[in-house]
């Protein structure tokens, strides 16, 4: 199978990991930087070049599009399902993933428990926001922030009317949730790969801080799931139409609630919390739909 894995940098952990993966299992792999693609689009034609050279014969494509790119990195995915190339997320999965509004919406609807949230148009109604959330503390996000970055904790009332406040001043797109005290700065992420959970962590912030990522110092361990928490993991990555997910949910007293599906979940903390090959997890799924693909040509 020649495959391609569609990143920035080589070194990554997770590309560096996934390229390892596919080798091993006899693959051809290829890392390709997504922003240095040319689309080229005409009738009946369509063709693509990566540094001058034409991109031809692949079998599939594992995509580790990083957020800030999201719209040129899913039109180059989008590119490669048209040329009949397998790809292990799909492009509209992936856009639907990065709109947080969009996806609590459509987890809202799939019949699954998150944090109360409030979003509006820059509304003067602060007040009224806090009272139907609950009141304080509540956490305050902005819609494009990654790895807790953009995420605020406001203790008491005065402190979330002047948040919200500053960020409406500042034209700011945020959504406004109940804050979980008894998650008490932790929170799960399960892995999903093709509607199985592969590995579970419960990531704690450090001391002092709110926010449970690693990327602000947090660390992770070992959880195995609960039924339910499985279940709305599970749930949560199908309703997005993911394969691959990083399901990020909170422990509460109303059971499992849905913070958030990550469309490009790092491999580092979750293969090293669980001691589990991850992204040989990923590559099997790959090719048991590349093979599955190649039997339906076969049989057309």
């Amino acid at each position: 199978m020649k495959l391609a894995i569609l990143s920035r940098k080589s070194d990554l952990y997770s590309t560096r990991r996934l390229k390892e993966a596919g080798e091993e299992r006899g693959h051809e792999v290829h890392i390709i930087d997504h922003l240095q693609c040319d689309i080229m689009i005409e009738q009946n034609a369509l063709a693509m070049y990566y540094q001058g050279q034409k991109l031809t014969d692949y079998d599939a494509v594992i995509p580790r599009i990083g957020a800030s790119v999201t719209f040129y990195g899913t039109a180059v995915l989008r590119q490669f399902e048209m040329m009949d190339v397998f790809s292990a997320n799909r492009s509209i999965a992936i856009t639907r993933s990065r709109d947080k509004l969009r996806s609590l919406q459509m987890l809202a609807a799939a019949g699954l428990d998150l944090p109360k949230t409030a979003f509006t148009n820059y509304s003067k109604e602060e007040k009224q926001i806090i009272q139907n959330l609950g009141g304080a503390p509540l956490i305050v996000k902005l819609l494009e922030g990654t790895q807790g970055l953009g995420v605020v904790l406001a203790e008491t009332i005065k402190a979330a009317k002047s948040v919200i406040e500053a960020f409406h001043g500042l034209k700011a797109r945020i959504i406004v949730q109940e804050f979980i005290k008894e998650a008490k700065a932790s929170d799960i992420r399960a892995f999903i790969v093709d509607g199985e959970v592969v590995g579970a962590m419960k990531r704690t912030g450090k001391e002092g801080e709110f926010r449970s990522n690693l990327h602000r110092g947090g660390s992770a361990e070992l959880i195995r799931l609960k039924r339910s928490e499985k279940a709305a993991a599970i749930k949560a990555a199908t309703a997005m139409g993911l394969h691959i997910a990083g399901v990020d949910m909170l422990q509460s007293d109303r059971g499992p609630l849905i913070l958030e599906v990550n469309s490009s979940p790092g491999l580092e903390g979750i293969e090293s919390a669980t001691d589990k090959d991850i992204a040989g997890k990923i590559i099997e799924f790959v090719e048991r739909n590349y093979q599955n693909k190649r039997g339906r040509k076969k049989n057309a």
